[in-house]
């Protein structure tokens, strides 16, 4: 009777270790095959390792670009101007010769967004050593900028608490909210519909905007320029 328990415990444990092993080697083809690359010159850490490094990069080097002097300001592609419901607005401004105003304004938006910028980094990188492998599969397995949206899913309501109280800040010391108000009591000296728009929600979402812009700018040229992979985990996953 011992005998025989111990030849079915013995197949058990074979059964087991040799099922265990199987789902391991179907998971590690699976990551293999949605990476490009194969089992023996690529393992799963290397994978996770290289997608965290290509985020970290692209969030390092957006929050540095934007968060520098005139970050926002002078570059086109993020520039915080007035909300589209206020051009006219400000049109009417401008011919009514209160152009200073508006200007003022808007430079102060933008000083406002790059203020915040310096905390995103940090926000950012706290996220990055949270992804999983689940997260890595989804990455590799979506578009160009998959790990900027992962990144955006991630740290939204962080980066939403972090920028607000920053912004709003920011604004009250370059007198942002003294230039708003005056651009809307002149404004509405001459016209019948008031305007009243909420200015730190505006420039907080515009200046995440911004941010998640240059992160997936970044992740594109990790994953298609080779100049752009600093270090070897980069060059050996993107590689692949």
């Amino acid at each position: 009777m011992k005998r025989a328990l111990l030849l079915i415990c013995t197949v058990a444990i074979t059964f087991s270790v040799s099922a265990q092993g199987g789902f391991l080697n179907k998971a590690k083809e699976k990551l293999a095959k949605a990476s490009g690359g194969s089992t023996s010159s690529l393992s799963t850490e290397e994978i996770v390792a290289g997608l965290r490094e290509a985020l970290t990069v692209g969030a390092t080097n957006s929050s540095g670009k934007l968060s520098a002097a005139d970050g926002f300001f002078k570059d086109a592609a993020v520039k915080i101007l007035m909300p589209e419901e206020v051009q006219k607005v400000e049109k009417k401004m401008r011919m009514l010769g209160m152009g200073k105003i508006v200007d003022n304004t808007i430079l102060s938006m933008n000083r406002a967004a790059e203020d915040a910028s310096k905390s995103a980094a940090n926000i950012f990188i706290t996220a990055i050593r949270n992804m999983s492998i689940s997260d890595a599969l989804g990455i590799l397995r979506g578009q160009d900028t998959a790990a900027t949206s992962y990144l955006r899913g991630a740290t939204n309501a962080q980066l939403t608490a972090a920028f607000r109280p920053v912004i709003e800040a920011s604004l009250q010391k370059v007198e942002a909210t003294k230039y708003w108000k005056d651009f809307f009591t002149a404004y509405n000296k001459v016209s019948s519909e008031p305007v009243n728009t909420d200015l730190t929600s505006y420039v907080t979402e515009r200046a995440m905007k911004g941010i998640f812009h240059y992160v997936a700018e970044e992740e594109k040229k990790i994953r298609k320029d080779p100049a752009a992979r600093v270090n070897d985990i980069l060059k050996k996953v993107f590689a692949n």
